[in-house]
């Protein structure tokens, strides 16, 4: 079964028909190691769903120091949602620390599918929902967490990133020093 049919299908039964019709909306991206997907100032024009690889969402302050609001895996979404949702120029960079392969969709043919199909517009309300509270639980997090406990908890809901993702990033989406992350991973 295609990966992205199972995505869905966790949310919502498709027939052949229904996830072939889908499939159809989606155009296939590959991207290399430190290729931008995005970059601030340009037209994010899709939302990505992502195949294979590993990206990273971030934003560079006037100082030029990198916050890193998410990361994205297999299985997740990923895109500057704000210029997505209204065209207009993206705020934040998204890159690959891994060479990726995404599956793309436009915002007018998400709405067209959506339109045409109610699974469809429940399966993103959902996800739309999710990614709501998962924000909401990650600024709650880095107001009332020490260093500590924002690093177990990553650890926590993202045991296989890890491994994957560069210290360096993970101590920028947790907002401490590369130096105390190091220390937080010795201890443990």
């Amino acid at each position: 079964m295609h990966p992205l049919r199972t995505h869905i299908e966790r949310i919502t039964p498709l027939t052949d028909q229904e996830f072939s019709y889908i499939l159809g909306h989606f155009e296939e991206k590959k991207l290399r190691k430190h290729q931008y997907l995005v970059q601030a100032g340009t037209y994010d024009r899709f939302d990505n769903w992502v195949l294979g690889g590993c990206l990273k969402a971030f934003y560079t302050d006037q100082e030029g120091k990198d916050h890193i609001l998410q990361f994205a895996a297999e299985d997740w979404w990923i895109a500057d949602y704000q210029a997505y949702f209204n065209q207009t120029p993206a705020t934040i960079n998204i890159d690959c620390m891994e060479d990726c392969q995404l599956l793309q969709l436009s915002v007018h043919k998400r709405e067209k599918i959506c339109s045409e199909m109610h699974k469809m517009e429940h399966f993103f309300r959902k996800k739309v929902t999710s990614g709501y509270i998962a924000l909401q639980q990650r600024i709650l997090s880095l107001l009332t967490h020490n260093p500590r406990g924002r690093y177990e908890e990553f650890l926590r809901l993202y045991p296989n990133l890890s491994s994957r993702i560069p210290k360096k990033y993970i101590a920028a989406y947790l907002g401490v020093s590369r130096e105390t992350l190091s220390r937080l991973y010795n201890e443990n």
